[in-house]
């Protein structure tokens, strides 16, 4: 059952009436509900209420923060914006490119025509349950369609290419012709890139199947616009498959959904570095493959993949996450994202300091849902069953990985600088080659505690002065 609408809304609602106004419900928090889904926040538009008087209401109800300068947005709490209706008129490019005015005594059909799709344009009034929806956008919803309001005034916010492919792929709707052709001429190096990046986030992380959205990108131009990383796979064969079925930019979507069902035990951060380093993990591919000998080779395509990947990521202003250095994780994922099945295939002769070693560039766990991701990402339909891969190799990795309790990170070194210092040495460059020797031992196995990593160093002296 959905959660009932919040009193602080009915109560703004009861007040605005009192005075001769019409507070409504907008946007997705209608939507979501007749789709059947938790509103995130509320969105609230307020007809007929001059904008002092609005914020002497919204006042009553608790603190309040506005944004916005030639029309306001009132926000209360991390979950509710109250607005008045406004328009909006391009007079520039870019997104900042608009004058946009608030007007209490606009209709509802004139608000609502500013919106971008018909699913956005409906309005509830939270006292009755009324609906007004004067473009459509419940019988769309219904058909599963994404159909835009108003087609002179969509085109000119070019981030709406964006959020048609990430509600596509969030919500699994069609995207009807005309919206589609419209879609198809908006010129997007406008955007910037904390925009770009703002739906890219949504479409990875809140669809079941990214790949929706992803292909929708490619059908509209939209990669070749923002990611001629991306669109450099376009046609180029996977190692196993010799037909346009089998290219790689298909296979990096296949990619990516599958890694989409291992992301949601993780934290943000991590969730996002593993999307990225699925849609990344073949971008070396365009440089590296040839056909030789008869056969489909991509040799070293993953240490190729990092400056593409860098570039992408630069593109998405990505870097850090919470603290976490997501930009240099998806670079080391690309390049080791193969590693899990060649200490698979060469298991009898791995020992534990290659896994210790490997867990100093990349997060094992990560690595291993990356790795996992390829491998189900090969069985696409036109690919027998019976040639299908499992992550047996995968399943086997994490097992030797949390077995030696390095998944999350590498061990941390036993011996520091100042353990030698306490022993005499001298400071100096010879403290960092004598900590980073026993170190090596340590990821061996050779050194398993501070005892021994001291005696490993103090042997390292007797060596040094005999």
């Amino acid at each position: 059952m959905l959660s009932p609408i919040p009193e602080k809304i009915l109560k703004l609602a009861r007040e605005v009436r009192a005075l001769g106004g019409r507070a409504l419900l907008v946007g997705g928090c209608v939507r979501d509900q007749l789709m059947g889904r938790e509103p995130e926040d509320w969105d609230v538009e307020v007809y007929g209420i001059a904008p002092a008087t609005l914020r002497a209401l919204l006042e009553k109800l608790g603190r309040v923060d506005s944004v916005g300068e030639a029309f306001t947005v009132y926000k209360l709490g991390s979950d509710l914006d109250v607005s008045l209706p406004r328009r909006e008129r391009k007079t520039g490019r870019g997104h900042r490119g608009f004058v946009i005015e608030g007007d209490p005594q606009m209709t509802v059909e004139e608000a609502a025509r500013r919106r971008d799709f018909t699913i956005n344009a409906i309005l509830q009034d939270p006292l009755t349950g009324e609906l007004l929806d004067p473009y459509g956008g419940r019988a769309d919803i219904e058909q599963r369609l994404l159909r835009v309001v108003a087609p002179d005034t969509f085109i000119e916010d070019s981030l709406r290419v964006l959020r048609a492919a990430q509600f596509a792929a969030r919500f699994e709707f069609d995207v009807e012709l005309e919206t589609f052709e419209l879609c198809r001429s908006i010129d997007l190096t406008d955007l910037p890139r904390e925009r770009i990046w703002g739906e890219m986030e949504k479409l990875l992380l809140r669809a079941r199947k990214p790949s929706i959205g992803l292909q929708l990108m490619y059908d509209m131009g939209a990669i070749a616009q923002l990611f001629p990383e991306l669109q450099s796979l376009v046609g180029v064969p996977q190692e196993k498959e010799w037909h346009p079925e089998g290219s790689v930019d298909v296979h990096s979507m296949l990619v990516v959904d599958r890694a989409r069902e291992l992301i949601d035990d993780l934290p943000y951060p991590k969730q996002v570095t593993v999307m990225l380093g699925a849609l990344c993990h073949d971008l070396g591919k365009p440089a590296t493959t040839e056909f030789i000998e008869g056969r489909i080779r991509s040799r070293g395509h993953e240490e190729a993949g990092a400056p593409p990947t860098e570039s992408l990521l630069e593109r998405l202003n990505i870097h850090t996450l919470e603290g976490y250095d997501v930009r240099g994780q998806v670079i080391a994922l690309v390049r080791d994202h193969l590693k899990p099945g060649e200490f698979f295939k060469k298991r009898e002769e791995v020992g534990d300091g290659a896994f210790r070693r490997l867990a100093r560039r990349c997060e094992l766990e990560l690595l291993y849902r990356v790795a996992k991701a390829d491998s189900l990402g090969r069985n696409a339909d036109w690919v027998p069953r019976e040639k299908w891969f499992d992550a047996e190799a995968q399943e086997w990795f994490i097992r030797r990985a949390r077995e030696l309790e390095i998944a999350e990170r590498a061990p941390a070194p036993l011996l520091m600088g100042r353990h030698l210092l306490e022993m005499g040495v001298e400071p100096g460059s010879r403290v960092g080659e004598i900590t980073r020797a026993v170190y090596e031992m340590q990821l061996d196995g050779r050194v398993r505690d501070l005892d021994e990593a001291k005696a490993a160093a103090r042997e390292i002296l007797e060596i040094d002065n005999p």
